[in-house]
């Protein structure tokens, strides 16, 4: 069958989906599995004749939509906050799992430019760090603990101080992406940019390691949270840009949803580095090396699975239920 025909054919079918998600159209758990089951097949379908078709895209969003729609009217004693960790979450990760990559990509080009940029101008350093953090970082090298800095204040005053800031720089990696996108862009540059200065000043200085082993212990949760959070800035920008068949309106709601929701998972793991920082950091000087490094790979290693393997396995089992 023709793609245009396969589309005239379906079309009032696929219409009726999209109101069903809206709720202009009032459906029951079991009309809504029914509507899945059909959706599945026309997208089966559509993969397997139209592959690289904007049909496919189209109707493996309606789809993703109608299950989040059955669990959301399934009868359940679950604890709501789990199954938003457990099932929610990841399949709306796996579905936006393009912008995770992108931000990925961002992310390390953006980091490369920064170490270069120092590497390259002896002042950049001073440019964007400061002169009174590159003084100070200078001074506490030469005492032998370059990590001093995370030494400072109390441990609740630097796990709130620390938290707060975190906060402040994943809302603005997400909310500023209303503006196309492009809000999240320059935050996002300015965060990234810093981090590869940061790093290759005490690179520059002989004390890589030392950095890393204090850095990356809580800064695997708190940086890879900020990629996320800048990938769910992009979905809500790419909301905008490229609503598809829907009007724009319609797709700035569902992408505000959807990337609100992967937002907001980010938040335990910026809790966790921000406490993290302010308890354990301080003492990663006086740490035996293969503790400080079972922190990062731990933390590291938790946040990835969560993000970047989990997803996979819960759509997955998805998929499987279906069929069965």
């Amino acid at each position: 069958m023709r793609e245009i025909a396969f589309i005239k054919q379906n079309k009032e079918k696929w219409l009726e989906f999209e109101l069903a998600i809206f709720g202009k159209a009032k459906k029951n758990p079991d009309e809504l599995a029914n509507l899945y089951i059909q959706m599945m097949n026309d997208l089966s379908y559509a993969q397997t004749y139209y592959p690289k078709s904007k049909t496919v895209v189209y109707l493996n969003h309606l789809a993703s939509q109608i299950y989040q729609k059955i669990y959301k009217t399934k009868r359940t004693e679950k604890n709501r906050i789990i199954e938003f960790f457990k099932v929610e979450v990841p399949l709306l990760v796996y579905e936006y799992r393009r912008y995770i990559l992108y931000s990925f990509i961002f992310f390390f080009g953006l980091v490369t430019i920064g170490v270069v940029s120092a590497k390259h101008d002896p002042d950049f350093n001073r440019v964007i760090l400061g002169d009174y953090y590159v003084n100070m970082s200078l001074e506490n090298i030469k005492k032998g603990n370059p990590m001093a800095v995370y030494g400072s204040g109390s441990n609740w005053g630097s796990f709130v101080e620390i938290t707060r800031n975190n906060l402040v720089v994943g809302a603005n990696c997400y909310f500023f992406g209303i503006f196309l996108g492009i809000g999240t862009f320059y935050f996002y540059f300015k965060n990234c940019i810093m981090l590869g200065t940061f790093q290759y000043f005490f690179y520059e200085h002989g004390v890589f390691w030392e950095s890393v082993r204090g850095i990356w212990i809580h800064g695997s949760m708190e940086i890879f949270a900020i990629v996320i959070e800048a990938a769910a800035g992009f979905i809500l920008g790419a909301s905008i840009l490229f609503p598809k068949t829907f009007s724009r309106m319609n797709s700035f709601k569902i992408g505000f949803k959807n990337s609100f929701k992967i937002y907001l998972s980010t938040l335990p793991f910026t809790f966790a580095a921000g406490f993290l920082e302010g308890f354990i950091t301080r003492y990663s000087i006086d740490m035996p090396i293969w503790l400080s490094s079972l922190i990062i790979l731990s933390t590291l290693g938790l946040i990835s699975f969560y993000y970047l393997i989990y997803p996979f396995i819960v759509h997955r089992k998805m998929l499987k239920a279906q069929l069965n």
